[in-house]
């Protein structure tokens, strides 16, 4: 009796100990994070800082960017945009000091207030890659030794989207997903990519046909996996609907239209696609957000809706724990709701003032937003609304989205990067 009780300890001992830095501690791969959906699991981070107050470290930057910070243990990758080209950064994450500069292309140019370092690179723990609004996708080894590289728009035809190119390519497995969706400038199809990582090569391309109109084809969106018992689909939103992909192939499987109801010809997607739980969220400029339920084939528009809200984002990606469902809106709008429903879990409430551009991450029993004023608040997660704290960064022109590893939040101001707090080591 005494060894087996002896031998359950040790196999919970064991099973504690491997699990521990998966709970503890975790690397943020690419834009959306480890689970591609915008949550972290790692607890006790900071929650109230300044410029000065609880920064590790600041590196200053040569101008703003949409783009996220990747890390991968003791390394940072960022998109920068500098003297009119596009370079990939690798940052020494101690001290914050970069370890080197990579040029990914010329020709940046300024579309509003997007500049073609938009797209966030990603990796796999050996390489990283990055992809750039001028269309060019390199692929770097730690040391910053460069395995590859492909121009999209040279091989596939000009991009013709109204503001640029500013998707990040998805990384699964073998392979790295980008979709090109446009029509804006542009006759030709939309279509999407997926390349073998190692290699460049194409694997497959196939057009995603869309009957919308004017500016509503261009979508800036990254896509979404959803698992469907042992399979796995690529989703993408945008062109006035939501399709499913089968990885192998890229063939549709299935399509649901309904975000863009009234045929509004300026109705472009900028919010990417989230799935949890069993359930696929997708919106396009505000009005209406929808929640599907997986599992269908063919057009299951009217037959896989779950719920839509009138007043959802615009720019922001919205984040969900499965439960709760929270957007905040580009004028600081924040909604809860209840992620299978849709129904209100409390009265819509109002963020810091300021346009909201940046995506909410959720962490820790937190939500984590930055404004473009450069504001980031700190919402308590769950069934009552809560401001725990307004970290005024003091900057404008903010356009990135946190990004939290090994107890630290990394915030990309337009000036700065800044490391906040202390790290947890594995």
């Amino acid at each position: 009796m005494r060894r087996k009780l002896s031998l359950a300890l040790l196999t919970a001992l064991l099973s504690c100990l491997v699990s521990l830095p998966f709970v503890l501690a975790e690397n943020w791969p690419q834009w959306r994070g480890p689970s591609l959906n915008g949550i972290s699991t790692e607890k006790n981070l900071p929650v109230k800082w300044s410029p000065t107050e609880n920064i590790t470290w600041k590196l200053q930057l040569p101008a703003w960017s949409g783009s996220t910070p990747i890390i991968w243990n003791n390394l940072i990758f960022l998109n920068v945009a500098e003297g009119g080209s596009l370079h990939l950064w690798c940052v020494e994450r101690a001290k914050g000091e970069v370890l080197w500069k990579k040029l990914l292309s010329s020709g940046d140019t300024k579309l509003r207030k997007q500049n073609m370092s938009s797209p966030s690179p990603v990796t796999d723990g050996k390489n990283v890659w990055a992809l750039t609004g001028t269309g060019m996708l390199k692929a770097f080894d730690f040391k910053g030794t460069e395995i590859w590289a492909r121009d999209i728009q040279k091989e596939y035809g000009a991009f013709g989207l109204n503001w640029g190119f500013a998707s990040s390519p998805l990384l699964h497995e073998d392979s790295l997903y980008v979709p090109v969706l446009h029509g804006m400038k542009t006759d030709d199809p939309s279509y999407i990519l997926r390349l073998n990582k190692t290699t460049g090569k194409t694997i497959w391309r196939v057009e995603r046909p869309t009957p919308a109109i004017r500016e509503s084809p261009d979508a800036y969106i990254t896509p979404a996996l959803l698992r469907q018992g042992n399979t796995l689909e690529l989703i993408i939103s945008g062109g006035d609907c939501v399709t499913g992909h089968e990885l192998a192939t890229g063939k549709e499987l299935w399509r649901a239209y309904g975000l863009n109801p009234d045929n509004n010809p300026f109705y472009r997607t900028v919010n990417s696609p989230l799935v949890v739980d069993g359930m696929i969220y997708a919106g396009s400029r505000g009005n209406p957000y929808l929640a599907l339920k997986a599992g269908g084939r063919g057009d299951v528009t009217s037959t896989h809706r779950a719920w839509s809200f009138a007043n959802g984002p615009d720019v922001p990606s919205p984040v969900t724990d499965g439960k709760y469902f929270y957007l905040i809106r580009d004028n600081g709008g924040f909604v809860c709701l209840d992620a299978k429903s849709g129904k209100e879990i409390y009265p819509p409430q109002r963020l810091k003032s300021g346009t909201y551009s940046g995506s909410p991450v959720l962490a820790d029993g937190k939500i984590y937003v930055m404004n473009e004023e450069g504001v980031v608040s700190v919402v308590k997660a769950g069934p009552q609304f809560e401001i725990l704290a307004e970290n005024e960064m003091n900057e404008a022109q903010c356009l990135s989205s946190p990004a939290i590893s090994d107890g630290q939040i990394f915030i990309r101001t337009a000036q700065y990067l800044y490391c906040v707090g202390k790290r947890v080591t594995k």
